[in-house]
């Protein structure tokens, strides 16, 4: 049996605390040292039948300066988690998701390969998740999974 562990391999970091999302918010700025590939997981718990715009956010550093959306994502959706982990699908390539208006609880998961998705040139390697405006009754969480450096290598522009 192969030897795993998520926190070893891809330790989470809060973006976004489970909140009310009416408003819409902006979550934490968290450094990107030595990411290989980065994930940003949107989970929603849609009460009222409004979309919510999802949006990861890169800037230059931990206080959001020049805070900008990023170049490119792959982006994976299951707009019901009650059908299973088995419904995900792959939506279009890009820099936000908008979900359905359907109430059901939900999962977004941007994956981004810094070296396509960060302006590296510019020095922007910090990322928060950002929510558009929706409706009071619809919670939303982000959590930020960062694969790093391994067996010696560094991360692309990021250390």
């Amino acid at each position: 049996m192969r030897q795993f562990s998520l926190t070893m391999l891809l330790a989470p970091d809060g973006l976004l605390p489970p909140a009310a999302d009416a408003a819409g918010r902006i979550g934490t700025y968290k450094p990107l040292t030595g990411a290989h590939r980065i994930f940003v997981v949107f989970h929603l718990n849609q009460g009222n039948a409004a979309t919510i715009t999802l949006t990861p956010l890169q800037a230059k550093d931990t206080s959001g300066t020049g805070a900008k959306a990023i170049s490119t994502a792959k982006i994976y959706v299951n707009e019901n988690v009650a059908l299973g982990s088995g419904n995900f699908v792959q939506a279009t390539d890009g820099v936000s998701y908008t979900t359905t208006a359907a109430i059901a609880e939900k999962i977004v998961v941007f994956e981004l390969d810094p070296s396509d998705a960060f302006d590296l040139v510019n020095n922007y390697a910090t990322i928060a998740a950002q929510t558009g405006a929706s409706n009071a009754a619809n919670i939303t969480s982000a959590e930020l999974f960062v694969y790093g450096s391994y067996m010696g290598a560094s991360g692309l522009g990021l250390d």
